[in-house]
């Protein structure tokens, strides 16, 4: 029995979670086994032709920026994966935050780091906000959120989709709060109070054999005066991302600085497109994401660091120049970078502070 369950939302089922648009069916172990089969077969995937892009994080701006406090410039730094160092209002925050070499529970199988983290955890500034969008392992990794719970000073807040702070709670973790799709967290900055909110995705999740969508999985959504921004987690293309955009349409009208200052979306794990397409968006399809959203500019996230599906490594970056060249997006519209390093983003306009 889902502990949560609302029968009043149609994301609710009495015994876990769907999704808005498109209910997702679990794959048979025979479809995995034919995923397998083919791969091997075709010598899947093949190996990068590039080295995947790293640079030496510039700690210096990072830690400078952290102490800045109300004056800091809002910016984002690519650890790898899906895990975003972002600054802004004040706040350091991080998304799925995964250091260790395995995204795995455990640490001698399981898909192995190609790349190590942009930036090391002993060198990460001060943490004041983790969010985490759904608890595959890729994405939720308990030795990284042990450790930045012991950071010194404070823990950082960590804001979960329904269903993980009794996870997290387990572990010692105590400074959380979990939210459906819609639900927001609000949290005192030097820069102004920023809004956490969690949105829709159209995926799944699960930790074993017998937990698949226990709990909730989703996107967030970070509001503050000086930048709006919006990390995508995981998830297949729908509906969900127009919705988000006539939701948020009053509060990122024109006049008061437009869409999403920086979106961080997946373009990686993509391939074979009949198994992937329903939980993991392609490039293509998270460019149209980029344009549902009216997002101002987006980061491609989620590749170059685990071998997880078919498609080479190296793939997706190729892909997105094709896309931005074939759409007319300029390329600082739509990038992506090197591991290590950070994107600075010109603060909304004073009109935006709400």
């Amino acid at each position: 029995m889902n502990p949560y369950y609302d029968p009043a939302k149609p994301h609710h089922r009495p015994d876990g979670f769907q999704n808005s648009h498109s209910e997702f069916t679990p794959k048979t172990l025979a479809e995995v086994l034919r995923w397998r089969w083919d791969a091997s077969r075709q010598g899947l995937p093949k190996p990068p032709q590039t080295p995947i892009p790293a640079v030496a994080p510039d700690l210096a701006f990072l830690r400078a920026n952290a102490q800045a406090r109300a004056a800091m410039q809002p910016a984002v730094t690519w650890v790898g994966h899906a895990t975003v160092l972002g600054q802004l209002a004040g706040l350091t925050l991080l998304t799925d935050p995964i250091f260790s070499q395995r995204a795995s529970p455990m640490s001698f199988a399981g898909p192995k780091r190609h790349q190590a983290p942009g930036v090391a955890l002993a060198d990460l500034p001060h943490v004041d906000l983790v969010v985490v969008s759904h608890n595959h392992y890729d994405h939720l990794d308990g030795t990284s959120v042990d450790a930045l719970n012991r950071q010194p000073g404070d823990p950082p807040l960590f804001v979960v989709p329904l269903g993980l702070k009794p996870w997290l709670t387990a572990r010692g973790i105590t400074n959380a709060v979990e939210l459906d799709w819609w639900d927001s967290h609000r949290i005192a900055a030097p820069g102004g109070e920023v809004e956490v909110m969690l949105v829709p995705a159209q995926h799944w999740s699960a930790r074993g054999l017998n937990d698949r969508m226990d709990t909730l999985w989703g996107g967030f959504a970070v509001f503050a005066g000086q930048c709006h921004l919006f990390f995508a987690g995981d998830t297949a293309y729908s509906r969900d991302f127009t919705d988000m955009r006539e939701r948020f349409a009053e509060r990122q009208a024109p006049a008061l600085g437009g869409g999403f200052d920086i979106a961080l979306l997946p373009i990686g794990a993509y391939e074979p497109r009949w198994f992937m397409a329903s939980q993991h968006v392609n490039v293509e399809e998270a460019v149209k994401i980029h344009f549902d959203l009216g997002a101002k500019r987006s980061l491609g996230v989620h590749w170059g660091t685990f071998q997880l599906t078919d498609e080479s490594l190296d793939e997706p970056p190729r892909v997105l120049a094709q896309q931005r060249r074939i759409h007319g997006l300029p390329d600082d519209a739509f990038p992506t970078i090197a591991i290590g390093e950070t994107l600075r983003l010109a603060p909304r306009t004073p009109s935006s502070v709400r």
